[in-house]
């Protein structure tokens, strides 16, 4: 009898040691967009295109609301409970604080989506937020900066085709009229830069959690929003995503993105890597441009409920993670990961079991080499260099 149960005690621990035998997460690169925002423009510029005045934000304009700090620390809180159960970190210890790396830009409101995401991830440890000394950072405008020169050729291609877009979104643009309420606001709208600008707008304040004439002069709903959101995605997809343009600005970004994946993989030093060789979590700080732009670079898709194909709210990341398999070989995935319109609005919590939107994203530069553990590292690093 007892030999039987010895027996059956052997086979259960063999079973389970086989179940936890598969690929280990070894190292993870967040860039993420900053959370909710005020809008950018003053209130006398916004108000030209409205036949009431906007709402007040009780913030600077730019600057990262209250309510999108709580937003992005939940979204911390989601990302330290994954990467603990990978066993990337430890939430119970302060040592995991010099694993974790954050960069981001010097904007009141990525320096501050930083700081949350770091309080979420260790909330009882100091994690420090990295930035650029001084105004404009090559990272994530290297054409602000001085170190990278737009290709006007194509940004003159975008343009028109802007125009042209603009003359084929007309019940977007109409929606947005009747949204905005007045025949002469709707007239100086009527252009797809400004468009895009006034219905991020409205997608802030739904997010932030407005009421009654607040959000969109009680206007504005989740049917409505998403359909004038495509003013946004249309724009974005022409002047960011468009490869060309998308290099200019995003090249840098990405190849500091790869340097910090190879310094994983090589785990030693490597030129450009943010961070230093222990860091096993690379969180950047930045902008929806800078989404758009890496994945217009690698040809990346998404579609997440609830918002248009590609769009980038405010928390959304690309999630890049290295996997180390079975057989020692090292594989890149890919997943965008964003809280849904409700789950913002209703500031709803986030965990494991009740997570934030998200999709695994297809590397359509990896798909002849791709295995279901994803995208072999030297075919990502192909892929890459190829984009750049």
């Amino acid at each position: 009898m007892r030999r039987v149960c010895a027996a059956a005690i052997l086979l259960f621990i063999l079973i389970a040691s086989a179940e936890a035998v598969g690929p280990r997460l070894k190292y993870v690169v967040i860039l993420t967009r900053h959370g909710v925002r005020a809008p950018t423009w003053e209130s006398a510029r916004l108000n030209q295109y409205s036949a009431q005045p906007w709402p007040d934000w009780g913030v600077p304009p730019a600057h990262l609301t209250p309510r999108g700090r709580t937003l992005m620390t939940l979204m911390g809180g989601y990302y330290g409970e994954w990467l603990a159960r990978e066993e990337i970190i430890d939430r119970q210890s302060c040592t995991s604080a010099g694993h974790v790396y954050i960069w981001a830009d010097t904007d009141q409101r990525t320096l501050e989506t930083g700081k949350a995401l770091g309080e979420g991830l260790l909330p009882s440890c100091q994690v420090r937020v990295h930035s650029f000394d001084g105004k404009d950072d090559p990272l994530f405008d290297p054409i602000a900066a001085g170190v990278a020169k737009q290709d006007q050729a194509a940004s003159d291609r975008a343009s028109a085709l802007v125009k042209d877009a603009s003359a084929s979104h007309r019940e977007a643009f109409t929606t947005l009229g009747e949204i905005l309420a007045s025949g002469a606001a709707k007239q100086r709208a009527d252009t797809l830069n400004t468009a895009s600008t006034l219905t991020e707008n409205l997608l802030l304040e739904y997010t932030n959690g407005f009421e009654g004439p607040d959000l969109g002069w009680g206007r504005l709903n989740a049917r409505n929003l998403f359909q004038v959101l495509k003013l946004h995605v249309v724009y974005a997809d022409l002047m960011r995503r468009t490869p060309a343009l998308a290099r200019a600005r995003g090249g840098i970004l990405l190849s500091r993105i790869l340097a910090s994946i190879d310094q994983a993989v090589r785990e030693q030093p490597v030129a450009g890597a943010l961070g230093p060789a222990e860091s096993r979590v690379l969180v950047i700080s930045g902008h929806d441009t800078n989404l758009s732009n890496v994945s217009g670079m690698l040809e990346l898709s998404w579609q997440i409920p609830g918002y248009q194909p590609d769009d980038t709210p405010p928390g959304g990341a690309i999630v890049f993670s290295v996997w180390r398999g079975e057989d020692g070989r090292d594989f890149v995935r890919l997943r965008y990961v964003v809280q849904s319109l409700e789950q913002m609005r209703k500031v709803t919590p986030l965990t494991l079991a009740a997570p934030p939107a998200g999709q695994d994203v297809a590397i359509p530069g990896c798909k002849e080499a791709a295995t279901s553990e994803g995208c072999p590292w030297p075919a990502f690093e192909r892929v890459v260099r190829g984009a750049l």
